[in-house]
């Protein structure tokens, strides 16, 4: 087993690990829409999943995998209403991967938070 890190401040405050890759298998913990390195996060729902995205895509290249592994994907987002908004973003990121999929709406834990997306790898 092997531990990912991306340095944010929530994995050591809520003691997970961004991800976990275990024999063929990746799995990613949700990601938020900040950007790591500035801890910035955006008011764009679009952008928000743009930012998840690379993040989920810059953990899967540490462990070796690709984003044509991803096998499933959650997605938490605290208004439907923002579905139109986000669905471009989502076509970007994986438009012709089109892994499994679910959309919750729920709370997120910061008011700023307007989408999570956890992903799940398998290397063939």
């Amino acid at each position: 087993m092997h531990r990912i890190s991306t340095g944010s401040p929530f994995e050591s405050q809520m003691a997970y690990s961004r991800a976990i890759v275990r024999d063929k298998w990746c799995f990613v913990s949700g990601v938020t829409g900040y950007d790591y390195k500035t801890m910035v996060m955006p008011q764009d729902v679009g952008q928000q999943a743009r930012n998840c995205f690379a993040t989920i895509f810059d953990v899967l290249e540490q462990a070796g995998f690709s984003p044509t592994d991803i096998m499933r994907v959650q997605y938490t987002i605290t208004d439907a209403a923002m579905v139109p908004d986000l669905a471009p973003a989502l076509q970007e990121a994986l438009g012709d991967i089109r892994p499994a999929a679910t959309m919750i709406v729920a709370g997120l834990i910061r008011p700023e938070m307007k989408i999570e997306i956890e992903a799940t790898a398998l290397r063939e």
